[in-house]
């Protein structure tokens, strides 16, 4: 049985990551982003095509294509959590949450409070990967909906 260290799983099963500067990668892994890349721009329709522009071999390309990614895009699969403080009245957690949905912000969890003084807060997680919009945007945008007095960002990962 493989250890597990050598597997990327830690002691609970779990996948480990490493930020790695590119000039000590071995060439196949620089090559498979390369190839990646060419593929996601449309600047080849095939993985036979990518990997013979960056001259890869097809096995080294699939071996590695699911295991590295350039750190631009794991930026952008992040979850934030925004603490919004909304008017106690009907309608307004819809329109927040119709808001996130329509930039394409995907809703992991909603706690709401009972409101107090006629102010109830709602702390959201959203999966932001697909947004179109910013983070910023998207408090800004929250900021300027009606019957939301408050929304800050209180953590991202």
């Amino acid at each position: 049985m493989p250890d597990k260290e050598a597997t990327g799983l830690n002691l609970q099963g779990m996948e480990r990551y490493y930020l790695v500067r590119q000039d000590i990668l071995p060439e196949a892994l620089i090559k498979t982003v390369q190839a990646k890349e060419l593929l996601a721009r449309g600047e080849v329709r095939t993985v036979h095509e990518a990997v013979e522009q960056v001259e890869l071999s097809r096995s080294a390309f699939y071996k590695y294509k699911d295991g590295i990614f350039p750190l631009s895009k794991l930026d952008r699969e992040r979850i934030v959590t925004v603490s919004i403080d909304l008017e106690h009245r009907s309608g307004i957690l819809s329109k927040v949450l119709a808001m996130i949905a329509e930039l394409e912000g995907n809703v992991l969890t909603i706690h709401q409070s009972i409101p107090l003084q006629g102010v109830a807060n709602v702390v959201v997680s959203v999966e932001t990967s697909v947004m179109n919009d910013t983070v910023t945007e998207l408090l800004e945008r929250l900021h300027r909906l009606d019957g939301v007095s408050r929304a800050v960002l209180v953590g991202q990962g």
